[in-house]
């Protein structure tokens, strides 16, 4: 893998920062959807559950960057086997999760960094395409990546 600066991949040690990574992201969002005052703080413990067993797995990239204290960001990439088309040819579908940089350490180039080593990543994996939903401050950085609108509307559902 192509070494950025100061980007590593994340270990065990950095499960609780990333779950307060994560949360911030969800504060900065903001809004029922993304923060809904009912949430509680049961995900944070499912988060942590998640992240603890992702970090062994070869369809899954999270990478950090160090701060003083703790984590300054971090950004996760995952890739999925959904199924091949002309639009596809291996079905191979990364998606870019939750890069978030603590505002202490904002404008420092950490997130670009983060995003060049995913995509990296996602090459090494031979993903067709990647897909993201960026916050309205991180969209200039992903077009400017080479992100563009997808053809088909985000649409959602919840049981």
């Amino acid at each position: 893998m192509t070494h950025h600066t100061g980007v590593r991949q994340a270990s065990q040690d950095d499960i609780a920062e990333l779950v307060r990574l994560r949360a911030l992201l969800f504060g900065d969002l903001g809004g029922d959807f993304f923060n809904p005052s009912s949430a509680g703080d049961e995900w944070r413990t499912a988060l942590a559950a998640v992240l603890k067993e992702k970090l062994t797995r070869d369809d899954t990239r999270i990478l950090v960057v160090d701060g003083h204290e703790g984590l300054a960001a971090c950004g996760i990439g995952t890739v999925e086997q959904w199924f091949p088309g002309p639009h596809s040819r291996n079905g191979r579908i990364g998606h870019v999760i939750g890069v978030v940089t603590d505002p202490a350490y904002r404008r420092r180039g950490h997130s670009r960094a983060i995003m060049r080593g995913l995509l990296d990543w996602f090459r090494e994996s031979d993903a067709v395409r990647v897909d993201l939903y960026g916050s309205r401050e991180g969209e200039p950085l992903y077009r400017e990546l080479g992100f563009f609108d997808h053809p088909d509307p985000a649409l959602c559902w919840r049981p």
